[in-house]
């Protein structure tokens, strides 16, 4: 592989942010996305200085803790204990008395400058996180297609520039790696069923740059074992990269432990299953919201949210992979996802569409 096509291989490093346009606002209006915050990602850049913050091995992490001044940090404290509130208890403020702001972290790394906001009870010292960060069109797109789409549902808000965030628990991929992976109660093939179905998630939704560090894993005790859950943190390159294969988890390197357990603990028919499964229970997603998700991706159509270069290659891949020409009569990114569910999901959808034919042809016949 030489080095033009490597780089190819890999997700952009610095991802261009796109504008909420209008429509896309008056979208997030009417869902109830859109909230009048008491304090904005501007405010939160203040800060006087900042301290790099260490994991429990003293190694350094891509976070650090943000340092106001006292005027400041009063003003922010009390407008940050009022969004927690916003997004627990829709708004209800009777509860923030005995809530405090704990620690503001800051992260350059990110496309958005994240902040990771820490609210904590003064009565027992339990805490909870959320995420402000800069609102861009193609991280919207893709938090509401995660709550449509994915078994997972997530609370975010936006207020014009700023984009406000739940915490979303769970072992980061990299971390489950490194600490779960090799322990005698990691369930290994239930492991590999998730990360298949994960895998054809991502690729059916054009969700991108999902490297271990970008997802979660979230283990639950069952009947003598654990379920697995992995659910997608990061949103930023919804439908922005021009590479199919960076729509697949499958090909990270950093994912290469997930990829060997499902090569050693399945066969291909149990892969086919998963895949299927899975394509099964997001068809019936579409089926329940499906006049939700048509608005969304009427207007994703409308919008910009990637280079015409990576649109036009991404186009060129995916018509190759379904062996047609009509990715190429696309304009726009919404219009390639918007295609992209139609092939992966219409053998489901048809199904679907059949039985409900039926039953309504029974319920007259009765």
């Amino acid at each position: 592989m030489d080095i033009l096509q490597e780089l190819n291989e890999k997700p952009s490093r610095k991802k261009l942010l796109y504008p909420v346009n209008e429509e896309l606002s008056e979208y997030l209006i009417r869902q109830g996305r859109e909230v009048n915050l008491p304090v904005s990602h501007k405010d939160l850049l203040n800060f006087t200085w900042s301290i790099p913050i260490k994991d429990e091995h003293g190694n350094h992490t891509l976070w650090e803790k943000a340092i106001y001044d006292n005027r400041d940090w009063d003003f922010l404290k009390e407008g940050l204990v009022k969004i927690y509130a916003i997004l627990k208890t829709e708004g209800d403020l009777s509860f923030v008395d005995h809530l405090d702001v704990a620690r503001i972290d800051y992260c350059a790394f990110g496309n958005s400058l994240p902040f990771r906001i820490r609210i904590i009870n003064k009565f027992n010292s339990n805490f909870d996180h959320y995420y402000m960060k800069i609102s861009d069109a193609s991280r919207i797109y893709g938090l509401e297609l995660e709550q449509i789409l994915s078994p997972n549902r997530i609370t975010f808000f936006t207020d014009k520039g700023t984009l406000v965030e739940e915490h979303i628990p769970g072992i980061a991929g990299d971390v489950f790696i490194n600490e779960y992976f090799e322990r005698e109660e990691t369930n290994k093939t239930r492991l590999a069923k998730e990360f298949v179905k994960f895998n054809e998630r991502c690729f059916v939704r054009l969700l991108g740059d999902m490297r271990s560090y970008n997802f979660v894993v979230v283990a639950t005790p069952d009947i003598e074992c654990y379920q697995y859950r992995i659910r997608a943190i990061d949103f930023d390159q919804q439908c922005y990269e021009g590479r199919k294969n960076l729509y697949l988890p499958q090909f990270f390197k950093e994912n290469n432990p997930f990829v060997h357990n499902v090569l050693t603990h399945l066969n291909k028919e149990s892969v086919e299953q998963y895949r299927a499964e899975e394509r099964s229970s997001m068809a019936f997603r579409v089926a329940v919201s499906r006049f939700r998700l048509m608005e969304l991706l009427n207007i994703m159509s409308r919008d910009t949210i990637s280079p015409v270069e990576k649109c036009n290659q991404l186009k060129e891949q995916l018509n190759e992979y379904f062996k047609t020409e009509a990715f190429g009569r696309c304009k726009s990114m919404g219009q390639v996802l918007k295609l992209q569910l139609k092939y992966m999901l219409r053998g489901n959808l048809k199904l679907i569409q059949e039985k409900t034919r039926t039953l309504k042809n029974s319920s007259i016949s009765v």
